[in-house]
């Protein structure tokens, strides 16, 4: 049974590219619409999770994949899961478990991302310049390679259905988690600056934690975010 990786908001499936190698099987990591290869569902209307969702399911077909995901991937996964479409879930910092909706907010790192583009390759290039760019979601920007830290820096910027994605999330909130019947698994990396553990969790989930991790975790420790996937989905 194949396991299926979805990214955070303003990234795309390479997020998942250091994680890769300490996986086997059928591991396929996929861009959710409006970001990487994807175009957007409706141009530059607010999409919601469910209908991410709905889209990687249409995608996928019929199967039951295992299914992670990262912050607004997390949050994706746990719409498969509860619609029954995935065979296990696992999110990892997972965006939507806040206790109520957030205020309509755009991104100033996009804005930022996106003013600076010209001079991305030469600021990216310096120690200090890929640590301003990265240290609101990494724990250590030092772990990420110059062309990666470039790749993720513009597609924070360009990705056509970040609007959309940034509002469908913000307006809402995720209250299946009790209703969830596959196993599911919640990551909590130690550093996140983004997302907090909710108050309640319930008591089927298995909960693992990310030492010495940021909120995108993939760069700052690939094995261990391997292993969450792992024991997520039971895989050996």
């Amino acid at each position: 049974m194949s396991l299926v990786l979805l990214h955070p908001l303003g990234t795309d499936r390479h997020i998942w590219d250091p994680v890769l190698p300490f996986l086997s099987g059928d591991v396929v990591a996929l861009d959710l619409p409006g970001f990487g290869t994807q175009p957007p569902l409706r141009g530059e209307e607010t999409v919601t999770p469910r209908e991410l969702a709905e889209a990687i399911h249409a995608r996928l077909g019929s199967g039951r994949p295992h299914v992670a995901g990262i912050s607004l991937g997390g949050w994706v996964a746990l719409e498969l899961a509860l619609a029954g479409w995935a065979a296990s879930v696992t999110a990892i910092a997972p965006a939507g478990l806040w206790a109520q909706p957030l205020a309509p907010k755009r991104s100033t790192a996009r804005l930022a991302a996106r003013a600076l583009s010209p001079a991305l390759p030469v600021l990216l290039r310096r120690p200090r310049g890929k640590r301003a760019a990265l240290i609101g979601t990494m724990a250590h920007p030092e772990r990420v390679p110059y062309p990666d830290a470039l790749r993720i820096v513009r597609a924070y910027g360009d990705a056509p259905g970040f609007e959309a994605a940034n509002r469908g999330m913000r307006a809402g909130r995720f209250t299946g988690l009790d209703a969830i019947d596959v196993p599911l698994t919640l990551a909590w990396p130690e550093h996140d600056k983004l997302v907090s553990r909710p108050a309640h969790v319930p008591e089927t989930a298995q909960e693992l934690f990310l030492a010495g991790c940021g909120h995108m975790p993939t760069y700052d420790d690939p094995e261990a975010v391997a292993r969450v996937l792992r024991a997520g989905a039971a895989l050996s």
